[in-house]
């Protein structure tokens, strides 16, 4: 309940006259000359603008006595006396002083703003004039605000302090005590649900677990209110359509600190649907409106399922432009029998037209951004459902923070509305530039720009240039979402990237790329959308390590004549992807699903030919209403390989097209791209290594046949599974309205990163010592698993997210962290 609601309930204000003795035989006299003596701040027009006297007037003892009534309403004066010598009209008066200064102490339950903000509404403020009279009503209403959260001890209290020029300071001391624990709650009257069942539907509770750190005891009485409609609705949903709430008792213990809730409950019995009428104007639509009803007859009585089936036939009739429809449900109870009749009475209204369609909220995104986003056309009938799913394509743009919605009446007509949309602008990219110095990278340089509504047009460009001692790379990307007003979609991408994976403390290898990309996509309907892309890239391999996954590959590809040439590649892309969303939101959603099933492979002629396929999907089910705790489940398969013959060859996927996992955007609690096959070496004698071997044999320590293992380096596979189920809570000592820019969950994640073209059993006949020192990277089932917490930040700045995971199931050889942090990264 707002402050100012109970100060208004509380505050009187009353009038008293003072300073004047009438004789019981006062003779009427005429009023030759009016004097105001005492004013200082109400000028004398004003004064004798409210006195209803006037020169010349006869006035008798009630006249004059509703002269001081007016002039106390006037609410300028707290003292008036009359008195006359002859025909003079002797007014003193005493103005109300002013406020000039109004202080808080001791409060801490209720906001100095919000204070401050209650005494505006009732006309108690700085430069206004103080009604005396106001306050013991004020500080009656503060207390019963605290005794309405439990503190029965608390007082308040209203001082003025006099100051020069008939001014005051007006200050409230509060003593707030400690509020009341509730020490138990019971139930008189309950036969069907025991005690426990009943009190474990409340949200005030006389229990708390000690490990419950949110946990309390303390009793408010707006959240009794609620627990009994509550209890109310629980026994409404299980039949018993009688039940009501007889009373309930609120008693304190003689020390104050503790109280004893009592309620007693009238069960009645429980009823059955003996039927089910439908009345008024059902629009010929009878047959349909009863196979969509949700109450069958014979079924207990459930007052749930009443509630939905009149919302679900408003909503009905709002897809056909019956705005305002009335469904009312009369029920007709037979005792004897227990059992109910509902007569649904549908009255569907006046049918509407949408006359604007109004966008407010949107200081950076255009109009018409938003416009074409809209199902709901201007000049057609309000469709309630084509409202909805415009509000829901708004969200899944990824724009805004939130997207409201409301219908207006247009004033003069019954049959227009205008629906107004209020959206929230969040940041909808990242952005990343830096200067550093590292034993391990040299100076580096970054400048990055990813943004998906440019300039507010809502095309997604992106931009990004980094240098450092291992890794140079620029990236330019565009993409017209709307490049036709049927939602077909046109973008482009540019490249080019040089990597030393020597320098980067990596398996020893150089890639220089370049490349270019189109792509383009269709809608299929509202939830699904076709992409397809064509490309060109070249790489050139060099100075590979000869460790026995590259040598694998890089055998395949060698000039036999020159087997330490360079490895160049020229390779023609195609690409093709379905994705389907339903989720109600773009950024941080709750509730929907997606899946994105992606492939790619190089056009046969090419210098290699594989392919890549990818399988994500997302679920959200929201567990409560409000969608403050829902549980998330994701998972993600990627399987690729080569296809046909290079020289009598099976070609294979390039190792630089590998899939990595580990980290936050997979199994977060081990380091990023570590989870998956390691790079290991074999003395092979007198074979060639690589194109950096100067002649034959790769000139490795140790005998022939001695396996080498490297330092828990990762190269990756050729097929990748990962899952994750996430339960989002609502963030700790953060204030709802920052609930769609930061998240907390809680989280295990599993997966693993395998080799389906590693023979293990093709090293047998190494030696035993030697091949005990191998794993198998072929096998699926060596899976990582982890558990943990993750917060995310949607920052001004981009994307933040914050990891802290604890391996579950790890194996000898993984690297974990605890911690991790990332910017930039896509939810």
């Amino acid at each position: 309940m707002r402050l100012n609601k109970l100060f208004a309930s509380m505050l009187l204000v009353g009038a008293s006259f003072s300073g004047t003795a009438w004789a019981d035989t006062f003779q009427p006299f005429k009023v030759t000359d009016i004097q105001v003596n005492g004013l200082q701040r109400v000028a004398l027009g004003a004064a004798l603008l409210n006195l209803p006297v006037k020169v010349g007037d006869v006035v008798d003892q009630v006249k004059l006595q509703q002269a001081i009534k007016s002039l106390y309403a006037s609410t300028n004066f707290e003292n008036i006396e009359v008195s006359h010598e002859g025909g003079v009209l002797i007014v003193n008066v005493k103005e109300r002083p002013t406020i000039s200064q109004i202080t808080f102490e001791g409060n801490k339950d209720i906001k100095d703003e919000q204070l401050q903000e209650s005494l505006n509404g009732s006309g108690v403020k700085i430069g206004e004039s103080l009604d005396r009279t106001m306050l013991t009503g004020i500080e009656k209403g503060l207390q019963d605000f605290y005794y309405g959260v439990g503190k029965y001890g608390a007082k308040v209290q209203a001082q003025v302090v006099n100051l020069p020029r008939n001014r005051v300071e007006l200050k409230f001391k509060f003593t707030e005590g400690l509020a009341a624990q509730i020490e138990q709650i019971n139930f008189v009257g309950n036969e069907a649900f025991s005690d426990a069942k009943l009190r474990g539907m409340l949200e005030l509770s006389d229990y708390v677990a000690w490990w419950d750190l949110f946990g309390e005891k303390r009793y408010q009485k707006q959240k009794l209110q609620a627990d009994l409609e509550t209890i109310k609705t629980f026994y409404h949903d299980h039949g018993y359509i009688r039940f009501k709430i007889t009373s309930t008792q609120v008693a304190m213990t003689p020390d104050r600190k503790g109280l004893y809730i009592t309620i007693n409950v009238d069960e009645g019995a429980q009823y059955k649907v003996q039927a089910v009428n439908l009345t008024g104007d059902l629009m010929g639509r009878k047959e349909l409106l009863e196979k969509i009803l949700p109450i069958k007859v014979g079924d207990m009585y459930n007052g749930s399922d009443v509630t939905f089936a009149e919302e679900m036939y408003s909503k009905y009739l709002g897809r056909f432009g019956y705005a305002y429809p009335k469904v009312t449900t009369y029920p007709e109870i037979d005792d004897k029998t227990k059992e109910v009749t509902l007569n649904i009475n549908i009255d569907p209204g006046k049918r509407v037209y949408v006359r604007n369609i109004n966008f407010t909220g949107n200081e950076v995104t255009k109009d018409q951004v938003l416009r074409r986003e809209m199902r709901q056309m201007e000049g057609a009938w309000l469709n309630s459902a084509q409202v909805e799913q415009s509000k829901a394509r708004l969200n899944r743009l990824g724009f805004f923070e939130t997207v409201d919605t409301q219908t207006v009446p247009v004033p003069g007509s019954d049959d227009l509305v205008d629906v107004d949309f209020t959206v929230k602008e969040q940041p909808s990219g990242s952005f990343n530039a830096g200067v550093g110095y590292g034993t391990e990278s040299g100076l580096s340089l970054q400048f990055g720009v990813q943004q998906s509504n440019f300039l507010g047009t809502g095309n997604e460009a992106g931009i990004s240039l980094s240098t450092n001692k291992y890794s140079k790379n620029v990236n330019l990307s565009y993409t017209d979402p709307y490049f036709t007003k049927d939602g077909v979609s046109l973008g482009g991408s540019i490249y080019w990237n040089e990597f030393d994976a020597d320098e980067a403390n990596l398996e020893r290898y150089k890639n220089s790329s370049y490349g270019v990309a189109l792509n383009t996509g269709f809608p299929i309907n509202e939830y699904n959308r076709i992409n397809a892309g064509v490309g060109y890239r070249h790489n050139t391999i060099s100075d590979i390590s000869s460790y026995e996954q590259a040598l694998r590959f890089y055998n395949i590809y060698r000039e036999s004549d020159d087997p330490n040439a360079d490895l160049s590649f020229d390779n023609f892309e195609l690409s093709l992807g379905w994705y389907r969303s339903t989720l109600n939101r773009g950024t941080f959603p709750t509730a929907g699903s997606s899946q994105r099933l992606t492939g790619k492979m190089t056009v046969p002629g090419s210098d290699l030919q594989y392919f890549k396929t990818d399988f994500d999907t997302s679920f959200y089910f929201p567990l409560t209403r409000s969608h403050n705790f829902v549980v998330l489940t994701r998972a993600r398969l990627g399987y690729g390989n080569g296809y046909g013959k290079f020289h009598d060859n099976d070609q294979i996927l390039p190792f630089w097209e590998n899939y990595y996992a580990g980290g936050s955007g997979s199994i977060r609690g081990f380091d990023s791209n570590s989870v998956g096959p390691r790079s290991f070496y074999v003395n092979r004698g007198s074979e060639p290594c690589g194109p950096s071997v100067t002649g034959n044999g790769c000139s490795l320590p140790g005998e022939p046949n001695e396996v080498f293992i490297d330092d828990g380096r990762s190269v990756g596979g050729n097929a990748m599974a990962t899952a994750s189920l996430e339960l989002i809570v609502p963030t700790p000592f953060l204030d709802e309205a920052y609930s769609n820019s930061i998240r907390t969950s809680f989280f295990v994640d599993a997966g693993n990163v395998w080799d389906t073209e590693f023979n293990y059993d093709s090293y047998r006949s190494l030696p035993a010592d030697q091949f005990d020192k191998l794993q198998d990277y072929s096998d699926p089932k060596r899976i990582r698993a982890s558990w943990g917490m993750s917060v995310q930040w949607l920052s001004p700045m981009g994307p933040m997210v914050f990891n802290l995971a604890w391996p579950l199931k790890e194996y000898a050889d993984d690297e974990t962290e605890i911690f991790s942090f990332n910017i930039g990264k896509t939810f």
